[in-house]
């Protein structure tokens, strides 16, 4: 069997049949830098729907790609995993490893095809009518990731009614629970996570919610004195990396921008790659009017859609001749997701629409769109912007009312929100 390091036209029409209605794109969100994985973006596209006909390899055995493995252990046991995998198809234990580490990969990577790769390895426990829960588990973060919340509900309350002590189970139902704006509920589940132990975990959950309903100081605190009162080897280094990264995030809301940055960096110093992070310190940086520290930040991580929307609006903020050019691919990127049927970048989507295409008609719509599906304060703030910049400040309002009743602290927000209130009045 041809390993990670070289795919065939028979391994990746195998994986691309196997990935389904399952795969979409990479997706920046919430808390899913430490269970919510970077999302797959494996689907075919439909030879009805493309430009073109699709190129079909003559050769079963003929490599399509090369994948880097040179001078990384990880995905090197992977590839060696993988390999075996191929001689031991129904062994479920290996299926779920291989599975669980290619998720981990494409995170690590902040490369989505390793999705695919995880469900082709879990493939024949899939189509079974009841499969295992270790199976469930997986299923539930990559349909969470394209924003299938439903199902990944679906699945996490099986697992949890077979195992109540499902840790990972717990927490992931959380994060849906929070993205969706159903805070009673995430915070139900952060609190039975104490049960476990645990206690940056739990405390960082907490936080999360609690930070976005009204008491962004006190979970601050909270967190601040949780992490400081937790040694580097009590937790997992991308525990600690989720764990500050909420916290630099609400201190950026409440408008604490030495806090926020000294904990970003604190973060980055972790020398994890984590896509999330990365996006949500440029974003920090590009409303402190920093454009060019973003440029530098962000350069060797272009392949990333959400990553390069970014470093295209620092390169506009700059006037970089060379960002007429990411305008370009950007708006390509997101016709192939619409073609896809892939829905999961909508967020960002609306923000290239409103900031870098000047499409303020369409940002709205899409914002609308978004917010429909996931209500996080990013969600809420292009919803507000895109409606000032259309002239539409009616449809600002189910944020507007969700203000009053989540009591969001958000120094951007609010600002925003009454300047709508001015053009309403």
């Amino acid at each position: 069997m041809i390993g990670l390091e070289s795919l065939s036209a028979k391994t990746t029409r195998r994986r691309a049949s196997a990935c389904g209605s399952l795969c979409g794109n990479f997706r920046l969100h919430g808390l899913r830098r430490f269970l919510i994985i970077v999302a797959a973006a494996l689907s075919m596209v439909d030879a009805n729907s493309a430009a073109s006909a699709p190129y079909v390899p003559a050769d079963d055995a003929q490599v399509l790609e090369r994948l880097p493995t040179a001078g990384n252990q990880n995905l090197r046991e992977l590839s060696r995993l993988n390999a075996e995998l191929g001689r031991y198809p129904q062994d479920l234990a290996l299926a779920i490893r291989v599975a669980t580490q290619d998720i981990e990969a494409g995170r690590a990577e902040s490369d989505p095809r390793y999705n695919g790769y995880a469900e082709a390895a879990l493939r024949p426990w899939l189509a079974l009518p009841n499969p295992p829960n270790g199976v469930l588990l997986l299923r539930a973060t990559l349909r969470q990731a394209i924003h299938d919340f439903d199902g990944a509900l679906e699945d996490l309350d099986q697992v949890i009614s077979a195992e109540p002590r499902n840790f990972q189970a717990r927490l992931t139902r959380a994060i849906i629970f929070q993205v969706r704006g159903e805070f009673p509920e995430a915070l139900k589940n952060c609190r039975s996570l104490a049960l476990f132990g645990h206690n940056l975990v739990t405390a960082t959950c907490i936080a999360s919610v609690n930070g976005l309903q009204g008491e962004a100081k006190t979970s601050r605190e909270v967190l601040q004195g949780v992490l400081e009162g937790t040694r580097p080897d009590d937790e997992s280094s991308q525990v600690r990396l989720w764990a500050l990264t909420v916290l630099a995030e609400i201190e950026a809301r409440i408008g604490d921008s030495v806090a926020a940055e000294q904990h970003f960096r604190q973060a980055l110093s972790l020398g994890l790659h984590d896509g999330y992070l990365l996006g949500a310190y440029a974003d920090f940086l590009l409303d402190a009017g920093r454009p060019q520290e973003v440029l530098t930040l962000l350069q060797n991580e272009l392949r990333i859609d959400p990553l390069l929307l970014r470093f295209a609006l620092a390169e506009q903020m700059v006037g970089a001749p060379s960002a007429s050019r990411h305008i370009s691919d950007l708006y390509e990127r997101f016709a192939m997701n619409r073609l896809r049927g892939d829905v999961s970048h909508r967020r960002e989507e609306a923000r290239f629409a409103l900031h870098l295409s000047k499409r303020a008609s369409d940002a709205l719509q899409l914002a609308e769109e978004n917010w429909a599906v996931q209500r996080e304060p990013w969600d809420a703030r292009l919803l507000l912007e895109a409606a000032l910049a259309a002239g539409a400040p009616i449809s600002a309002r189910p944020v507007l009312d969700w203000l009053k009743t989540s009591h969001l602290e958000d120094d951007q927000i609010r600002s925003l929100a009454s300047r709508l209130k001015q053009v309403t009045q």
